[in-house]
């Protein structure tokens, strides 16, 4: 129920940012969170788990709280192979606790999917069309990737992450790292290498590792508060 009406609520959100002026935000963020089959459904639990957790930690809503305008847009979308891509909550405007709380609990109640391939590039595609369909007006437009493997279908993650930038939107990254990201075969590359090679981009980009998926809340938590603020900086944190 909880779910049915925050869906419902983006999208009147979305009809009246038609009608009238478009709210204002600090920053509009989509989270594009990988589902494919190299991740397990204790992965995807615990995937899921980190980002409830992280959005309603205290020092991520006093984050939001904090911005010029006190407000971000986030919609949250699940991805696998080049033909898979979801937008499993719309676009909400968070202002403070009880929105990050109706927020996690929708997240909770969706119901999950898991498919083979890797797309980055797919994801990066799909997250580029929902931020043109933001209904919010925002200072900053970002795209935020956690995956555990390389990008093994569909067109190169670097074309989209370019095409992206050009628009003006950042990529950040969350590798996790996986005992079995391609299926018990080694990447081709150490997978931090490659999201900042081939995935992250734009002014202030940066990436996060999440050791382990046990790792992964804390690893979003302190993601989170930095794209909040609109901060860059290392590329490991």
């Amino acid at each position: 129920m909880r779910r049915r009406s925050l869906l419902a609520s983006g999208a009147v959100l979305a009809s009246t940012g038609l009608r009238a002026e478009p709210l204002d935000v600090d920053v509009a963020l989509v989270l594009a969170v990988d589902v494919s089959r190299s991740i397990d459904p204790d992965e995807a639990r615990l995937q899921r788990e980190g980002y409830r957790n992280a959005l309603t930690d205290e020092r991520v809503v006093q984050a939001i709280s904090r911005g010029s305008i006190g407000a971000i847009g986030l919609a949250y979308v699940e991805w696998a192979g080049a033909e898979y891509q979801r937008l499993i909550l719309p676009w909400t405007r968070i202002t403070g606790a009880a929105d990050t709380a109706r927020w996690a609990d929708a997240l909770s109640e969706a119901p999950r999917a898991s498919l083979s391939w890797t797309s980055v590039s797919g994801a990066i595609d799909f997250s580029r069309r929902t931020l043109a369909d933001c209904p919010f007006e925002a200072t900053r437009r970002v795209i935020d990737v956690s995956g555990d493997g390389v990008n093994n279908s569909g067109r190169p993650a670097e074309m989209a992450r370019d095409e992206a930038v050009a628009e003006g939107i950042v990529i950040n990254g969350l590798p996790i790292v996986n005992d079995k990201p391609n299926f018990g075969r080694p990447p081709p590359v150490p997978l931090d290498q490659y999201f900042r090679d081939s995935v992250i981009g734009g002014p202030g980009a940066f990436m996060i590792v999440a050791e382990d998926f046990e790792a992964f809340g804390g690893a979003v938590r302190r993601k989170l508060i930095r794209e909040i603020a609109g901060g860059g900086g290392p590329m490991r944190g």
